[in-house]
Parts: C-alpha cells; sequence; structure tokens
C-alpha cells in the first residue's frame, strides 16, 4: 500500500510531469513564468486546487452521477479556485495582480481536469491525493525552472518573494526577448528537448 501511494506521488516529479511528459497545461506555463516567483505562486496555486479537487472528487467518485460527471467536477475545481483567489487577494496580492486572469483559468486547466477524469474519478482518496500533490509539485516545479531560466537571462536576477536569490555578473547583457512570449517557446522548447534526452 505504501509503496503504491509513493509510486503515485513520484511520478508526477519526473515520469509523467505534466507540461514535459504529459505536454499538458502549456498555456500557464508559456503565459506566467516571466519570473521565477509567477511561476512558484502559479505552481502552487495549481496544487492546491489540484490536491483538493483529486481528493473531493475521488471521495464522491460513487456518488457523481456518470451522465453529469464532467460539469461536477468542474464545480468542485471552481471552488477550490474561488478559495485560492480570495487567499491570494488577500495575502499575496502583489502576486495575484501579476498573475492575473490565469488565476481563475486554473478551472480550465487541463492537468487538473484531466487527472479528475483519468485518475481521481477511478481511484481511492489515498491514492488521488498523493496522484494529485506529486503532479502539483511537478507542475510548480516545471514553472518554476522555466521562469527562473527566462528571468536570468531576460533579466540578469533571479527574485523569489522580494528577495533576490541570484545576479549575473556586472557586464552581462540580458536577452531582453526572453521575458517577452518568444523567449517562452524558446526556453520550453530547449526544457522538451533536455527531458527527451534524459529520458525516462
Amino acid at each position: 500500500m505504501a509503496g503504491s501511494v509513493v509510486k503515485e506521488f513520484t511520478k508526477g516529479l519526473w515520469k509523467e510531469i505534466p507540461p514535459f511528459r504529459l505536454v499538458l497545461g502549456l498555456c500557464p506555463i508559456l503565459a506566467v513564468t516571466k519570473s521565477a516567483e509567477n511561476g512558484f505562486g502559479m505552481g502552487l496555486a495549481a496544487t492546491f486546487v489540484l490536491l483538493s479537487s483529486n481528493l473531493i472528487i475521488s471521495a464522491l467518485r460513487n456518488v457523481i452521477p456518470r451522465k453529469v460527471r464532467i460539469a461536477c467536477y468542474i464545480v468542485i475545481i471552481a471552488t477550490f479556485v474561488v478559495i485560492v483567489e480570495l487567499l491570494m487577494q488577500a495575502y499575496f496580492y502583489g502576486l495575484y495582480q501579476k498573475l492575473g486572469i490565469f488565476i481563475p483559468l486554473i478551472v480550465v486547466n487541463c492537468i487538473i481536469l484531466g487527472r479528475a477524469e483519468a485518475f481521481a474519478s477511478k481511484n481511492h482518496v489515498l491514492h488521488s491525493g498523493a496522484d494529485g500533490l506529486g503532479m502539483g509539485l511537478g507542475f510548480t516545479l516545471s514553472l518554476t525552472v522555466l521562469g527562473s531560466i527566462r528571468e536570468i537571462l531576460g533579466s540578469g536576477t533571479i527574485t523569489l518573494f522580494g528577495t533576490q536569490l541570484v545576479t549575473m555578473w556586472g557586464s552581462f547583457k540580458p536577452f531582453a526577448f526572453m521575458v517577452e512570449a518568444p523567449g517562452a517557446f524558446v526556453a520550453l522548447g530547449l526544457l522538451l528537448g533536455l527531458m527527451n534526452v534524459l529520458g525516462d
């Protein structure tokens, strides 16, 4: 039992890491990763929603009518998205402003709805919780790494919650396009290539 729970948790950290292995959730990974902070914040918000919705959907899987399951999943997911949105407005307003419309759009994130349909609706609560947490943390890791790469190359620094963690040398000339839309595609393409080279 413990081994299967660990397996469900760890698969989302490498073997099935959402944006690079499953190639899901590319809209937020391209749009909000101008900085490590944005990526980290978006990832944690998505993790909370993914974990919470997986637990509830798994617990109610035998109660939810099959014909209206997708609508029910969306209502459950939307409830947790509203909770995240209100918490961010209250405690992390600066980050909330940076992420903007992408917080409400977590409702239709294909990773979250996909895990609800493919996993949580068919498995026990403990396994679904492990799956949601692992996938969420893998997604957070992906967003943070991509945001860090774009920020360090595009701005010459990596800043997290107001603290400057890394600064490039004085003569470094930032590649401004890395914090624009083309930079997101370039960085994502390089990371996808690296993941394919590294394999399973």
